[in-house]
């Protein structure tokens, strides 16, 4: 096994033997750039992770590694697009630095792309990796889809709002370990566990998202504190607040997510009262405790030495941030 580190370098150079112009460079070129932006690669490195914990030799497992990686930022390019955004890992988005149009005609090359990788296994693994990667994008299509519609309802439910996540986020991580596995050839018993290992530790990292959003470290996090709730953003933390505030606290609630003031931090902070007074910051670090535990129950099912299962530990207390 080797550590993250060398999982990411793998990962990079391997992109960097992929590199090649090619016309027309308004297609590829904005395709070379978003990949270049970097970032933490940790898709890819579950599917090598994955790979290894099997027996199977990393190298193998490049291909769809790459696949899961191009797919990955195929949907940042046009979730990019989507939310307007500026910037995508401190740096200008495909759509701001090209055009809109060339943008989406490139996340389209991307996903086309993608597919191409799988082309270097054998038939069967071929088969099995493209339809877990068709079932996994259309569900990722499915979650970003839900995520939108959520922004204009009122009536969100916390089992929707689990669905939605899951789908946008988690799965695509759960798809990212299962390919290592079919790709390592280990029995379907054990791929569909390290799915469900990963699916869950997706839930629970998307959870504390939420969560760091209103309650991290502005040093540490990473991104702007308390966007979601600038954004009025109906994450869990909301739900579960709407769901146990008094009569007056919920009235306030959908007050202050209503309202887009000039100064936002008398809102952040305000929300922020009401998501400790009703205990639903509680209810979310709960629950982020509850699909972590999940995850590790899944872990010592899979046919694997108690020394890879601890690596496997260890790598989901460290994407978590803390020990549970």
């Amino acid at each position: 096994m080797h550590s993250i580190y060398q999982y990411q370098e793998f990962i990079s150079d391997y992109l960097n033997s992929q590199y090649e112009i090619k016309e027309p460079r308004n297609l590829y070129e904005p395709i070379h750039y978003i990949l270049g932006l970097g970032g933490k690669r940790m898709r890819p490195v579950l599917t090598l992770m994955s790979a290894e914990v099997f027996d199977a030799d990393y190298k193998k497992a490049l291909p769809a590694a790459l696949a899961v990686e191009v797919f990955h930022n195929f949907s940042l390019v046009h979730d990019d697009i989507m939310d307007a955004a500026p910037l995508r890992r401190g740096n200008e988005t495909v759509h701001e630095k090209w055009d809109t149009n060339t943008a989406i005609l490139s996340g389209d090359a991307m996903l086309i792309l993608a597919y191409q990788y799988f082309e270097k296994y054998n038939t069967d693994v071929f088969r099995d990796l493209a339809k877990l990667f068709s079932k996994t994008a259309i569900e990722v299509c499915e979650g970003q889809q839900w995520d939108v519609d959520f922004e204009t309802r009122d009536d969100v439910s916390i089992p929707e709002y689990l669905k939605m996540i899951e789908y946008k986020t988690a799965v695509l991580v759960a798809a990212a370990m299962k390919m290592g596995a079919i790709v390592a050839e280990t029995s379907p018993e054990n791929a569909a566990l390290i799915y469900d290992f990963g699916l869950n530790l997706g839930l629970a990292f998307q959870l504390q998202d939420d969560y760091l959003d209103a309650f991290g470290d502005p040093k540490t996090f990473g991104k702007q504190v308390g966007g979601d709730i600038i954004e009025n953003k109906k994450t869990y933390l909301y739900l579960k607040a709407v769901e146990f505030a008094s009569a007056d606290e919920k009235i306030q609630l959908l007050h202050l997510f209503s309202i887009q003031p000039n100064d936002n931090s008398e809102k952040i902070n305000s929300v922020k009262e009401l998501f400790n007074k009703t205990g639903a910051s509680k209810a979310t670090q709960q629950a982020i405790q509850d699909y972590t535990l999940k995850a590790f129950d899944t872990l010592q099912k899979i046919s694997i030495d108690n020394e890879k299962k601890d690596m496997l530990h260890s790598f989901g207390e460290n994407l978590m941030g803390r020990k549970v």
